[in-house]
């Protein structure tokens, strides 16, 4: 596995933290900037980022937003803000999940593990293929009337589990379990976020067989529309 790239701006903070990631047995590279993380981002490929948002010079806003013109990797941002408005912006330019400061170091390591278990394979077959959408989970690759989409990873767990059960009603917690891969219960909010985000990038192409309907009061569901 690539490192994980740490970003804070407190010493203290990203020793513990580096001692927690290392005592799991991972690399860890720490970083007290924007400019040093995205720097350490080119040169490592991580496989996860623990991004701080008040950072001197380049913020973590802005730094999520750069990987995320780029790159898939799985970004949980850490912040002292608890503003729902931060988090939604965190979210929708791109984050996996938030943080909040003061946090507990084990419960970090939980849910990196989460993230990281669900990976997909660096090899396999798992590709699922409704008329013009393809999804390659191994390779993080989906395309859409011959176009691929700049999907972030969270972005393609959460279609690929829609569009494997067809007319299946997924509830807010069935995806924050399943898509999240732990218990996140009442952060409907990330689930609405991410949904939104992904319907947008869809409808950049014509998908008239298909369409992300959303059961009012329950959740969505991945609904085939035959000619």
């Amino acid at each position: 596995m690539n490192p994980i790239l740490v970003v804070d701006d407190n010493e203290q903070i990203l020793e513990i933290l580096t001692q927690y990631i290392k005592a799991e047995g991972w690399t860890c590279l720490p970083a007290r900037s924007g400019e040093e993380a995205l720097s350490l981002f080119d040169a490592a490929a991580p496989s996860l980022i623990l991004l701080d948002i008040m950072l001197p010079g380049i913020d973590g806003l802005e730094v999520c937003r750069r990987i995320r013109s780029v790159s898939s990797v799985p970004i949980l941002m850490i912040t002292a803000r608890d503003e729902d408005a931060d988090r939604i912006l965190g979210l929708d330019i791109g984050a996996d999940d938030y943080i909040v400061k003061p946090f507990s170091p084990g419960e970090v390591m939980a849910r990196i593990r989460a993230v990281l278990r669900r990976l997909p394979a660096a090899s396999g077959d798992e590709t699922l293929v409704i008329g013009t959408l393809s999804i390659h989970l191994p390779s993080l690759s989906v395309s859409l009337d011959g176009h691929r989409l700049n999907l972030t990873r969270r972005e393609i767990e959460l279609l690929y589990t829609l569009a494997s059960s067809p007319g299946r009603v997924f509830t807010r917690d069935n995806l924050l379990t399943l898509v999240w891969g732990y218990e996140h219960v009442g952060n409907y909010r990330a689930v609405d976020s991410h949904i939104k985000r992904l319907r947008q990038k869809l409808d950049a192409y014509p998908h008239d067989f298909f369409t992300i309907a959303t059961v009012w009061g329950v959740g969505y569901k991945f609904e085939r529309i035959l000619p």
